[in-house]
């Protein structure tokens, strides 16, 4: 039976960078394609990131009226999941650094959420960006070309 020692459960506290090429169209003078750099974002963050983007507010009826059910008042969550995906992808993306001030001021932004639609405004770039930010942070799995061409046939 192996040792049991709790210093295997005791991990670095230093965030976890990763590279993955960026969308075609950003290139380097040699015509490289440019690599972005993504922190590896704990899970403790992501749910912070996502319980900014979630409200709670009294259920009501079509006059307004408080909805009640057994005694008890009922409540309604709403969630802005598109925008706690851009947070997501501000907060993981180190290169490009889409807080940066200067970026920031060049795209007229002044929240941070709004960046990666300035930054990458075509579809197939925000979507390029969105899922390697989202693979990196392990909320997506990556699906690789056999997987592509697969699904191309059943459709």
């Amino acid at each position: 039976m192996a040792k049991k020692d709790l210093k295997y459960f005791m991990r670095s506290t230093e965030a976890e960078v990763v590279t993955a090429p960026g969308p075609e169209s950003f290139k380097d003078e040699d015509g490289n394609v440019i690599q972005f750099e993504i922190k590896v974002l704990s899970q403790e963050e992501i749910n912070r990131i996502n319980d900014n983007y979630r409200r709670h507010s009294m259920a009501t009826d079509k006059k307004g009226n408080p909805l009640v059910n057994g005694g008890e008042i009922v409540w309604k969550t709403e969630r802005d999941s598109a925008k706690a995906s851009r947070h997501m992808i501000v907060e993981a993306l180190q290169y490009p650094d889409l807080k940066d001030p200067e970026l920031m001021k060049y795209y007229g932004c002044v929240d941070v959420t709004d960046m990666p639609l300035k930054v990458f405004p075509k579809p197939d770039e925000y979507q390029h960006v969105s899922r390697i930010v989202m693979q990196a942070l392990g909320l997506m799995s990556k699906v690789t070309d056999d997987e592509d061409v697969e699904a191309a046939k059943n459709s």
